[in-house]
């Protein structure tokens, strides 16, 4: 159950002042099975959706959690599926909502009564190449379910550096407020989109590449001594938390444009 349905109940009469503060109170820590503890305030207070990570947990302990979190906060993101535990989420889409990625390895599971909140936020995001594409999904993801619009353009690397200065254009025109740039190899092209546009810029180092630089630390290396100011870099392959980062910039940027548009 939601605050926002919570303080509706409150109001309709539906329960009284001490189950309306019990049930806030309850919202805060959920442990499952003596094991996971659960933040089901997170949202409330940092706008950051419960987000399950996925490797390493069976089938029936994810279900079990799904449903225990969904049950309390309406909804919950599981991320780095495998094929597996993806197949066992989309059985779950007669009860539940469900929309995943399957190249971003990421899934959303949210209640029939559940009504996310949107944002005039537009967050662009931009691949070197197309093996980044599956973390760029994953960021792509966590934006849109944290209410933003993405604008997307993927395999615009440096290797053919119209195609960045191109892809530049189309983000000046959808207005973007904030830039994930996913980039493997030697992780130029978030210096390049950068230089070129007035908006922060998210680098994600991916793990694309061999020989010294291989698994992103040449990517991470590069980004972390990116020249152009403006740049901020995530771990290596870490979509779901520039997502994260890019959505917190955007919905404030939204908020107050709604606000100016009054």
């Amino acid at each position: 159950m939601s605050l926002e349905k919570i303080l509706t109940d409150f109001k309709e009469g539906k329960i009284d002042l001490d189950e309306t503060i019990r049930k806030i109170r309850l919202l805060a820590v959920e442990e499952i099975e003596k094991k996971v503890r659960f933040d089901l305030s997170r949202e409330i207070r940092r706008g950051v959706p419960e987000i399950i990570y996925a490797e390493s947990k069976s089938i029936p302990v994810l279900m079990r959690i799904i449903k225990q979190v969904t049950k309390r906060i309406g909804r919950v993101i599981v991320s780095r599926l495998n094929d597996e535990q993806l197949n066992a989420i989309k059985s779950l889409a007669e009860e539940y909502d469900v929309k995943f990625s399957e190249i971003g390895r990421i899934a959303s599971i949210s209640t029939k009564e559940y009504i996310p909140t949107r944002y005039d936020g537009v967050v662009g995001i931009v691949t070197g190449g197309t093996a980044d594409v599956a973390i760029a999904e994953e960021a792509r993801f966590i934006v849109e379910e944290m209410g933003c619009k993405t604008i997307i353009m993927y395999d615009v690397g440096v290797a053919g550096l119209h195609r960045a200065i191109n892809s530049v254009k189309k983000l000046i025109e959808n207005n973007v407020d904030v830039v994930i740039v996913v980039a493997g190899m030697e992780g130029a092209l978030p210096s390049l989109i950068a230089s070129l546009i007035d908006v922060p810029v998210i680098g994600v180092p991916s793990s694309v590449g061999y020989g010294l630089g291989g698994n992103g630390y040449a990517a991470l290396l590069s980004m972390l001594q990116a020249c152009p100011l403006g740049v901020a870099v995530v771990n290596i392959d870490n979509g779901v938390n520039a997502g994260i980062i890019a959505s917190l910039i955007a919905r404030r940027i939204g908020i107050y444009r709604k606000y100016i548009k009054r």
